[in-house]
C-alpha cells in the first residue's frame, strides 16, 4: 500500500524516469570481478617453469583491459600454469571458487569456458549451477559465455561437451603414443628408475646412475648371501645410506617431499629392487594404468598386459645373481594357508609412527608389528599384538555398539532420535525467524531507496539509514547461516542413527571377525606398546559407523 505520509510508493507504480534514477545509484556500486587465467597444453612458450608463458601474459592484458573498459573493479588477478583443463587441483582455480562460494566477489572473467574448465560435469555445477545459485556472473570473452545473456546456456553446454571430447581425444591419443614408444622400448615415466638416470643425449634412454647402482648390487649381494629383506633395509639405515625417495632429494630432482619416516629403506623397498627386471636391462612399463581421462588414480595392471621389451639399457645386476636370487624369492614365498586377506590387512597403524602394521606368523600363530622398528629402532618404540587378542578387543567394543543402538529394553536409540527432532524442530523456528527479519530489513531498505528517489530523504540521510540496515541484515544472515549449516548436521546424524542401526543388525551376536566386516566397520586401529607399569596395550578403534 502507498503511505503518503512518508512518500513511499511501491516499485510498480514507480514512472520510467524514477526507475532510471534508481538504476544509475545502483550502478554506481563498484562490481568486483576475478580474473581467472591457465595456460593450455599447446602454449608451453616458456624459458622457465617460473616463468609467466606468454599466453597467460597475453591473457591477462585482455581481460584487465576488458575489465578496466567495462569499469569494474579487479579484486585479483589468477592463474595456473602448467596445468590442464581436466585437473580439479588447480590452486587458483580453487582459489576462486571460494571467493565465490563466500560472495566475495560478483564476476569470473576468462578468455574462454574452456580454460576455465574443460569438464562437462563442472561447467553444470558451477557454471550453469551454484554460479548462478550464489549470483556470480561468469564471462567467457572469446567463446561468449556469459551467464547473464538469455538462452546463452545452450551454448555453453554444447562448449562443454566439445571440450569434455576434446579431453577424451586427447587422452586417446597420448595413450597411443606411449603405447607405440614403450612398445620400442623407450622409456616414458617422468622419474627414472633408482639406479639409473635419464640419457640426456637420447630421449626415452635410460644410463646407469654410478652411486645408486652401487646400492642395488650391494641389495642383490646381501640377500643371495641369506640376508632378509629386513634386515637389509635395517643395515641400509645404520649406514645412513638414504633410501630412493630421499636420493632423488639430495640430487635435486624433482619429487614429493617425504615426512621423516619416509626417508627410511624398508621391507617393501627391498622386496621391490630384488622383484624389478628393469636391473637386468629389459624395459618394464604399463605396469599401471589410470581409472579413467579425468582421474589421476592408477591401478595395477595383470602381468600379462605389461609392456617388456629386453636389453633397451645396461644392465646393473648380471643374469646368474639375478636368477640366483630370484630362485631364492620363490623359494621363500610361504603364502597363507586360508589363501584370503587378513582380518585386520591394512586396518592397523602403529601409535608412534603411523606406518601400517605388518603381519608375521610364528607357531600358526598370527602377530602385527610396526615395519619402522624392524628397520631402524632409533625411529621409533614400535608397536606389537596378537591378531587373536586385538580379535577379542574389536569383538567386545563392537557387541557393546550393538548393545547401545539396538537394545530394545534402554530405548537409547529413541531417545537419541528424539533428541534430534526436538533440535531440528528448534533449529527450523529459528530460521523461520531469522527469515522473517530479513525480509523486514529488506522492505526496509527498499522504502528508503524509494524515499532518496523521491528527494524525501538526502542522499547523506540515505547513507546513514541504509548502512545502519545493511549492517544489521548482514548480521543476521550470518545467524541464518549457522543454523541452515546446524540443521544440515542434524539431517546428516539423524540419517546416520538410521544407517548405524541397519549395518549393525547385520552382525548381531557374532563370534567371529570376517574380513568383511573389518572392512566395512573399520576405518582403521591404532595400537600401542605394553606399558611397562599397567601391563596394557593402548588400542583406538576408529569406526565408520
Amino acid at each position: 500500500m502507498n503511505e503518503t505520509n512518508n512518500k513511499t510508493i511501491p516499485y510498480e507504480l514507480l514512472s520510467h524516469e524514477e526507475t532510471e534514477k534508481i538504476k544509475d545509484f545502483v550502478e554506481t556500486k563498484k562490481v568486483r570481478v576475478a580474473i581467472y587465467c591457465r595456460l593450455s597444453e599447446e602454449d608451453r612458450d616458456k624459458e622457465n617453469r617460473e616463468d609467466d608463458s606468454t599466453s597467460i601474459q597475453n591473457q591477462k592484458l585482455m581481460l584487465t583491459e576488458y575489465a578496466i573498459r567495462q569499469g569494474w573493479q579487479i579484486y585479483g588477478v589468477y592463474s595456473d600454469d602448467d596445468y590442464t583443463g581436466a585437473d580439479r587441483n588447480r590452486p587458483d582455480f580453487n582459489k576462486v571458487l571460494k571467493l565465490a562460494e563466500k560472495k566475495e566477489i560478483d564476476i569470473i572473467l576468462c578468455k574462454s569456458q574452456s580454460r576455465f574448465t574443460r569438464e562437462l560435469e563442472l561447467v553444470e555445477r558451477y557454471i550453469n549451477g551454484l554460479f548462478i545459485e550464489w549470483g556470480i556472473r561468469f564471462i567467457g570473452l572469446v567463446d561468449n559465455a556469459d551467464t547473464d545473456i538469455k538462452g546463452n546456456k545452450k551454448s555453453r553446454q554444447i562448449n562443454g561437451l566439445v571440450n569434455e571430447w576434446y579431453l577424451e581425444d586427447l587422452s586417446d591419443n597420448i595413450k597411443l603414443v606411449l603405447k607405440a614408444k614403450r612398445a620400442k622400448g623407450e622409456y616414458t615415466g617422468g622419474l627414472a628408475l633408482y639406479g639409473y638416470k635419464k640419457d640426456p643425449e637420447r630421449k626415452g634412454h635410460l644410463i646407469i646412475d654410478p652411486v645408486a647402482a652401487e646400492v642395488v648390487r650391494e641389495i642383490f649381494s646381501l640377500y643371495a648371501k641369506g640376508m632378509g629383506k629386513t634386515a637389509i633395509a635395517r643395515e641400509l639405515n645404520n649406514r645412513g645410506i638414504p633410501n630412493p625417495t630421499q636420493y632423488k632429494l639430495q640430487n635435486g630432482i624433482a619429487y614429493k617431499i617425504p615426512n621423516r619416516l619416509g626417508t627410511l629403506w624398508k621391507y617393501s623397498a627391498i622386496a621391490s629392487v630384488l622383484s624389478n627386471e628393469m636391473y637386468i636391462g629389459n624395459m618394464v612399463q604399463g605396469r599401471y594404468g589410470s581409472i579413467s581421462y579425468k582421474s589421476k588414480k592408477n591401478k595395477p595392471k595383470p602381468k600379462e598386459e605389461w609392456v617388456i621389451v629386453k636389453g633397451t639399457h645396461e644392465a646393473i645386476i648380471d643374469m646368474d645373481l639375478w636368477e640366483s636370487v630370484q630362485k631364492k624369492i620363490n623359494a621363500n614365498f610361504k603364502p597363507y594357508v586360508t589363501g584370503k586377506i587378513g582380518v585386520f590387512a591394512k586396518k592397523c597403524k602403529c601409535k608412534y609412527c603411523g606406518y601400517i602394521l605388518k603381519t608375521s606368523k610364528s607357531h600358526e600363530d598370527r602377530y602385527l608389528r610396526c615395519p619402522t622398528r624392524q628397520v631402524d629402532k632409533s625411529e621409533c618404540v614400535g608397536s606389537f599384538i596378537a591378531e587373536k587378542v586385538l580379535q577379542r578387543v574389536v569383538l567386545k567394543e563392537l557387541n557393546d555398539l550393538i548393545k547401545k543402538y539396538l537394545d530394545a529394553d534402554q530405548l537409547e536409540e529413541k531417545v537419541i532420535l528424539n533428541d534430534v527432532k526436538n533440535n531440528k524442530s528448534q533449529v527450523q523456528k529459528e530460521m523461520l525467524q531469522y527469515e522473517n527479519n530479513i525480509n523486514k530489513y529488506n522492505k526496509a531498505l527498499k522504502e528508503i531507496f524509494i524515499q532518496k528517489v523521491n528527494g524525501s530523504i538526502n542522499q547523506e540521510e540515505f547513507i546513514f539509514l541504509s548502512e545502519d540496515l545493511r549492517k544489521d541484515k548482514q548480521n543476521v544472515e550470518i545467524l541464518l547461516a549457522e543454523k541452515q549449516k546446524k540443521f544440515l548436521e542434524l539431517n546428516n546424524e539423524q540419517a546416520m542413527i538410521q544407517t548405524r542401526k541397519e549395518i549393525l543388525k547385520k552382525y548381531t551376536n557374532v563370534t567371529e571377525l570376517t574380513r568383511e566386516m573389518t572392512e566395512n566397520l573399520i576405518d582403521y586401529i591404532t595400537v600401542s606398546r605394553k606399558d611397562p607399569i599397567s601391563k596394557k596395550k593402548e588400542i583406538e578403534i576408529h569406526w565408520k559407523i
